[in-house]
């Protein structure tokens, strides 16, 4: 049973947890659930407490795919529906969300073509000055979608960090597919350099495949912790990696 009208009180945890957490714009409640948007941010995201617990509802198919969260058969709005023993433990959550809300398609994208809507684009250079708002469109997307941490190596220094595109910039057929999450690894700049000149590449279980023409030194250089955990969408872009660029044979 969901508390409606919310309480008093109720209201105003729903809205500090969502104002702390990115989701700042609230559009009114229905049957208890208090419904946030955000202009960073892609979906909205519904708030209620009830008997079970403090609840959270999303329409971000995305986000539900990827937040590691078991959905209650509690019916409601959007998508999906989760339930909290505590608001501690929603608290926990509501970080890794937002980054995935701002991060996975097509929020990378709505924010490039809203930045390079009024800038030039007839000559190379201006060009050149679009791509480079795109990059770093890119970048922030990257270090929200894997938590500011190279996967491999647990490397967390933002200037040793790069947004590795797993089918180069120059080959993507299109904006969305150059600012696509799911084709970029947040790697640490050695592996991004030997990910860059197809010297390694990524298996489906995300271990490091190494090139015959990188020397041993290189791989003792280039070590790791754990394998990079991947969605479908990034083992679909790496088995073309390995097909293309990655340097199998020796050279």
């Amino acid at each position: 049973m969901i508390e409606a009208p919310q309480s008093f009180i109720t209201r105003q945890e729903c809205d500090k947890l969502a104002f702390q957490n990115g989701f700042r714009r609230t559009n009114g409640e229905d049957a208890g659930w208090r419904r946030y948007g955000s202009t960073t941010a892609q979906g909205a995201i519904w708030l209620a407490r009830g008997d079970e617990g403090w609840l959270l509802a999303l329409d971000h198919a995305g986000v539900i795919a990827e937040i590691e969260l078991a959905p209650t058969e509690l019916p409601g709005p959007g998508l999906a529906r989760y339930a909290f023993a505590d608001l501690g433990a929603l608290y926990a959550v509501m970080p890794r969300l937002y980054q995935l809300a701002a991060s996975l398609p097509d929020a990378p994208l709505e924010i490039f073509r809203e930045k390079v809507k009024t800038l030039p684009q007839a000559t190379e250079a201006e060009r050149l000055v679009v791509r480079r708002v795109g990059q770093d469109i890119f970048r922030a997307s990257l270090m929200d979608y894997w938590q500011g941490r190279c996967p491999l190596s647990g490397i967390a220094d933002a200037p040793l960090l790069r947004a590795s595109h797993i089918i180069p910039w120059r080959l993507c057929d299109s904006d969305a597919e150059r600012l696509n999450v799911h084709n970029g690894l947040l790697l640490s700049a050695l592996w991004d350099a030997a990910f860059d000149k197809g010297l390694v590449s990524f298996d489906d279980e995300g271990r490091p495949m190494f090139s015959p023409g990188l020397s041993e030194g290189a791989r003792e250089a280039l070590r790791w912790q754990a394998p990079i955990p991947l969605g479908s969408e990034h083992r679909k872009r790496l088995t073309w990696h390995r097909e293309t660029l990655f340097q199998q044979d020796q050279q």
